[in-house]
């Protein structure tokens, strides 16, 4: 009879609980992963974004409604998008005189890596309706090139 290495099965415990836990939205140590701009709480991924690209260039696609479009900070640096900026809570209304605050408020910073290396003399971003979009346009040196095979 072949003796079980302990080792071996607390690994695979481990995995398995982390598999449970991703699973339910827990990140690392039973912290959650995506909370609101809580005091004491795990900040939320902010904005939430899309990416998606054609070939040329990538889009990020930003979701912050209520944010000055001055308050934005958009950089890029080799292959990473870094978004920050503030969203302001209730202008006027002292705290004492706040029953609900849902919506969240405060400083934020969104590191994004993107797939391949882009122009960063080229970036642009509009922001309407809520949604900053950001075009990356791609490097010259991370764009497919057509190979021609002679024969």
């Amino acid at each position: 009879m072949a003796i079980a290495d302990p080792w071996r099965e607390i690994e695979a415990l481990r995995r398995e609980v982390d598999r449970v836990f991703s699973e339910v939205g827990l990140g690392p140590l039973g912290r959650p992963w995506r909370l609101a701009f809580l005091p004491g709480r795990a900040a939320r991924q902010y904005p939430l974004v899309n990416l998606h690209d054609d070939g040329q260039n990538f889009y990020v696609e930003a979701l912050a409604p209520g944010v000055d479009p001055d308050r934005f900070e958009v950089t890029v640096l080799g292959n990473t998008l870094t978004l920050s900026g503030e969203k302001r809570g209730l202008p006027g209304v002292p705290p004492e005189r706040i029953h609900r605050s849902e919506r969240a408020a405060g400083r934020f910073v969104r590191t994004i890596e993107l797939p391949a290396e882009v122009d960063p003399n080229k970036v642009s971003a509009e922001y309407k309706h809520g949604l900053l979009v950001v075009t990356l346009p791609r490097a010259e040196a991370a764009r497919p090139r057509r190979v021609t095979v002679r024969g």
